[in-house]
């Protein structure tokens, strides 16, 4: 092919500069268009192939007690209400010894200021159909046997401190089977006219149905000393 002229050949070189500038100049047009502030373009990182997600507290994945399987902490035992005349009243065990029992009751006071108790405890038992029993209670423990007795005197117990009075009986002949001529429950108040509670002793009262109970007077328990 036969050689250009020069000045076509120049034409040529000014006109593929010419474009290769408006090519560019449209570049940055088209980016001025996507990205007006020319804040610059971050690329999204990959995902990570390991990466583990924080456990909360109800992921099926978090090891469990197996004692709490729930993971939820049971509510704490509840105190018993304090009654109104402010004294709680529980029995001890029965004691035996060649057919002479003794059993100790203990008066609490579960209130919030000082409770006085003076003198015997007025004192009631029933059978287990809780028809009352014919039992004398005693002020005292004789003649059904010699203990000492501190005799009726003033014991005042501040909130938490104790009393308690021993009562005293003999055995007599009882119903194994219907458990006749036992004291299934003894209701117990601090004084003659003081409301009264109901304790039940381990195995009863096997005092016959015409039987004497023996007590003693309130005393500070040695805990309360």
């Amino acid at each position: 092919m036969a050689d250009l002229p020069r000045t076509l050949s120049r034409a040529l070189a000014l006109s593929a500069t010419a474009l290769l500038l408006a090519g560019c100049g449209l570049s940055e047009e088209l980016d001025r268009e996507t990205n007006p502030e020319r804040r610059p373009t971050v690329e999204a990182a990959p995902p990570a192939g390991n990466t583990q997600r924080p456990t909360s507290p109800t992921d099926p994945a978090r090891p469990t007690d197996p004692e709490n399987p729930s993971g939820r902490t049971a509510p704490s035992p509840s105190t018993p209400p304090c009654p109104k005349s402010g004294v709680t009243m529980s029995p001890g065990m029965v004691t035996a010894t060649m057919g002479l029992r003794a059993m100790s009751v203990t008066l609490t006071n579960c209130g919030h200021r000082v409770r006085v108790v003076e003198g015997y405890p007025d004192i009631r038992v029933r059978g287990l159909d809780r028809a009352l029993f014919d039992v004398s209670v005693l002020k005292g423990t004789e003649p059904v046997t010699t203990m000492d007795d501190t005799g009726p005197h003033r014991v005042a117990l501040k909130p938490g401190e104790r009393a308690y009075t021993t009562l005293v009986w003999r055995y007599s002949a009882v119903d194994a089977s219907t458990r006749r001529g036992s004291g299934v429950y003894v209701e117990i108040g601090p004084a003659k006219g003081k409301p009264r509670q109901t304790v039940e002793p381990d195995g009863g009262l096997d005092i016959g149905e015409t039987g004497m109970l023996g007590t003693t007077a309130w005393q500070r328990s040695p805990r309360s000393s």
